[in-house]
Protein backbone atom coordinates (compact mmCIF):
# COMPACT_ATOMS: atom_id res chain seq x y z
CA UNK A 1 0.00 0.00 0.00
CA UNK A 2 2.89 2.36 0.74
CA UNK A 3 4.16 1.96 -2.81
CA UNK A 4 0.72 2.57 -4.31
CA UNK A 5 0.18 5.67 -2.19
CA UNK A 6 3.65 7.03 -2.96
CA UNK A 7 3.65 6.52 -6.72
CA UNK A 8 0.14 5.61 -7.80
CA UNK A 9 -1.34 2.19 -8.43
CA UNK A 10 -0.52 2.00 -12.14
CA UNK A 11 3.13 2.98 -11.65
CA UNK A 12 3.91 0.09 -9.28
CA UNK A 13 4.71 -3.41 -10.56
CA UNK A 14 4.08 -6.74 -8.86
CA UNK A 15 7.85 -7.28 -8.88
CA UNK A 16 8.30 -4.09 -6.84
CA UNK A 17 5.65 -5.25 -4.38
CA UNK A 18 7.34 -8.65 -4.12
CA UNK A 19 10.74 -7.04 -3.60
CA UNK A 20 9.35 -4.78 -0.83
CA UNK A 21 7.78 -7.83 0.86
CA UNK A 22 10.94 -9.92 0.32
CA UNK A 23 9.07 -12.64 -1.58
CA UNK A 24 8.94 -13.75 -5.20
CA UNK A 25 6.34 -12.40 -7.64
CA UNK A 26 4.95 -15.96 -7.83
CA UNK A 27 4.31 -15.84 -4.08
CA UNK A 28 2.44 -12.57 -4.44
CA UNK A 29 0.24 -14.08 -7.16
CA UNK A 30 -0.37 -17.16 -5.01
CA UNK A 31 -2.07 -14.98 -2.41
CA UNK A 32 -3.40 -12.22 -4.66
CA UNK A 33 -4.69 -13.40 -8.06
CA UNK A 34 -4.50 -9.91 -9.54
CA UNK A 35 -2.81 -6.66 -8.65
CA UNK A 36 -6.06 -4.95 -7.56
CA UNK A 37 -6.55 -7.63 -4.89
CA UNK A 38 -3.48 -6.25 -3.10
CA UNK A 39 -5.42 -3.07 -2.41
CA UNK A 40 -8.59 -4.90 -1.37
CA UNK A 41 -6.83 -7.43 0.83
CA UNK A 42 -9.74 -7.51 3.30
CA UNK A 43 -12.26 -8.62 0.66
CA UNK A 44 -12.88 -12.08 2.15
CA UNK A 45 -12.99 -10.92 5.76
CA UNK A 46 -15.44 -8.13 4.83
CA UNK A 47 -17.79 -10.63 3.15
CA UNK A 48 -17.53 -13.06 6.07
CA UNK A 49 -18.16 -10.24 8.55
CA UNK A 50 -21.31 -9.17 6.73
CA UNK A 51 -22.63 -12.72 6.63
CA UNK A 52 -21.74 -13.31 10.28
CA UNK A 53 -23.60 -10.13 11.26
CA UNK A 54 -26.77 -11.57 9.75
CA UNK A 55 -26.19 -15.19 10.73
CA UNK A 56 -25.03 -14.51 14.29
CA UNK A 57 -27.37 -11.74 15.29
CA UNK A 58 -29.11 -12.11 18.64
CA UNK A 59 -32.67 -13.38 18.68
CA UNK A 60 -35.09 -10.53 18.12
CA UNK A 61 -32.51 -8.37 16.31
CA UNK A 62 -33.57 -7.38 12.83
CA UNK A 63 -31.28 -7.87 9.85
CA UNK A 64 -31.21 -4.09 9.44
CA UNK A 65 -30.09 -3.52 13.03
CA UNK A 66 -27.47 -6.28 12.74
CA UNK A 67 -25.97 -4.69 9.62
CA UNK A 68 -26.17 -1.21 11.13
CA UNK A 69 -24.25 -2.51 14.13
CA UNK A 70 -21.66 -4.14 11.90
CA UNK A 71 -20.91 -0.90 10.04
CA UNK A 72 -20.93 1.21 13.20
CA UNK A 73 -18.42 -1.23 14.74
CA UNK A 74 -16.22 -0.84 11.64
CA UNK A 75 -16.23 2.92 12.13
CA UNK A 76 -15.44 2.49 15.84
CA UNK A 77 -12.45 0.30 14.99
CA UNK A 78 -11.10 2.77 12.42
CA UNK A 79 -11.38 5.63 14.92
CA UNK A 80 -9.87 3.63 17.78
CA UNK A 81 -6.91 2.63 15.62
CA UNK A 82 -6.48 6.15 14.25
CA UNK A 83 -7.04 5.14 10.63
CA UNK A 84 -8.94 8.24 9.45
CA UNK A 85 -5.97 9.59 7.45
CA UNK A 86 -5.22 6.17 5.99
CA UNK A 87 -8.84 5.82 4.91
CA UNK A 88 -8.74 9.21 3.19
CA UNK A 89 -5.52 8.27 1.35
CA UNK A 90 -7.08 4.94 0.37
CA UNK A 91 -10.20 6.67 -0.96
CA UNK A 92 -8.07 9.11 -2.97
CA UNK A 93 -6.12 6.21 -4.48
CA UNK A 94 -9.36 4.51 -5.52
CA UNK A 95 -10.78 7.73 -6.96
CA UNK A 96 -7.64 8.21 -9.05
CA UNK A 97 -7.51 4.64 -10.38
CA UNK A 98 -10.19 3.35 -12.79
CA UNK A 99 -8.98 -0.27 -12.48
CA UNK A 100 -9.52 -0.13 -8.71
CA UNK A 101 -12.98 1.37 -9.17
CA UNK A 102 -13.94 -1.52 -11.48
CA UNK A 103 -12.49 -4.07 -9.07
CA UNK A 104 -14.37 -2.50 -6.17
CA UNK A 105 -17.68 -2.68 -8.03
CA UNK A 106 -17.09 -6.35 -8.83
CA UNK A 107 -16.14 -7.03 -5.22
CA UNK A 108 -19.26 -5.32 -3.88
CA UNK A 109 -21.39 -7.23 -6.42
CA UNK A 110 -20.02 -10.48 -4.96
CA UNK A 111 -20.76 -9.23 -1.45
CA UNK A 112 -24.30 -8.22 -2.44
CA UNK A 113 -24.96 -11.67 -3.91
CA UNK A 114 -23.59 -13.42 -0.81
CA UNK A 115 -25.61 -11.15 1.48
CA UNK A 116 -28.79 -11.75 -0.53
CA UNK A 117 -28.22 -15.51 -0.29
CA UNK A 118 -27.68 -15.32 3.46
CA UNK A 119 -30.78 -13.18 3.99
CA UNK A 120 -32.87 -15.41 1.75
CA UNK A 121 -31.78 -18.47 3.70
CA UNK A 122 -32.66 -16.75 6.99
CA UNK A 123 -36.12 -15.82 5.68
CA UNK A 124 -36.64 -19.07 3.75
CA UNK A 125 -37.06 -17.23 0.48
CA UNK A 126 -35.41 -17.27 -2.89
CA UNK A 127 -32.13 -15.33 -3.20
CA UNK A 128 -33.50 -14.06 -6.53
CA UNK A 129 -36.42 -12.36 -4.76
CA UNK A 130 -36.24 -8.78 -6.07
CA UNK A 131 -36.89 -7.28 -2.64
CA UNK A 132 -34.04 -9.22 -1.06
CA UNK A 133 -31.69 -8.34 -3.92
CA UNK A 134 -32.64 -4.65 -3.68
CA UNK A 135 -32.22 -4.66 0.08
CA UNK A 136 -28.76 -6.27 -0.15
CA UNK A 137 -27.70 -3.72 -2.75
CA UNK A 138 -28.82 -0.68 -0.79
CA UNK A 139 -27.66 -2.09 2.54
CA UNK A 140 -24.11 -2.16 1.16
CA UNK A 141 -24.32 1.26 -0.48
CA UNK A 142 -23.65 2.56 3.00
CA UNK A 143 -19.96 2.08 2.20
CA UNK A 144 -20.20 4.82 -0.43
CA UNK A 145 -21.96 7.05 2.06
CA UNK A 146 -19.33 6.46 4.73
CA UNK A 147 -16.57 7.32 2.27
CA UNK A 148 -18.00 10.75 1.48
CA UNK A 149 -19.56 11.68 4.81
CA UNK A 150 -18.46 14.14 7.43
CA UNK A 151 -20.14 12.10 10.16
CA UNK A 152 -19.96 8.41 9.28
CA UNK A 153 -22.32 7.37 12.09
CA UNK A 154 -25.01 9.75 10.84
CA UNK A 155 -24.62 8.34 7.34
CA UNK A 156 -24.94 4.73 8.52
CA UNK A 157 -28.02 5.64 10.53
CA UNK A 158 -29.56 7.57 7.63
CA UNK A 159 -29.19 4.61 5.27
CA UNK A 160 -30.46 2.02 7.73
CA UNK A 161 -33.30 4.19 9.07
CA UNK A 162 -34.53 4.60 5.52
CA UNK A 163 -34.14 0.92 4.68
CA UNK A 164 -35.80 -0.21 7.89
CA UNK A 165 -39.05 1.56 7.06
CA UNK A 166 -39.67 -0.67 4.06
CA UNK A 167 -37.80 -3.75 5.19
CA UNK A 168 -39.37 -4.35 8.61
CA UNK A 169 -42.71 -5.47 7.22
CA UNK A 170 -41.04 -7.67 4.61
CA UNK A 171 -38.83 -9.35 7.21
CA UNK A 172 -41.84 -10.06 9.45
CA UNK A 173 -43.98 -11.21 6.50
CA UNK A 174 -45.16 -14.72 5.71
CA UNK A 175 -42.52 -17.30 5.01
Amino acid sequence: MELFLERGFDAVTIKEVADRADVSPATVYTHFPQKEALVYDEDDSMREGLLAAVRGRPSGTSITDALRGYFRAMIDEDIEQGHEQQRQAFEALIAATPALQVYAEQMWARHRAALAEEIAAELRRSPTDPTIRAYARFALEVMVMIDSAGDPYAQVDAVYDLLDRGWAAFERGPR
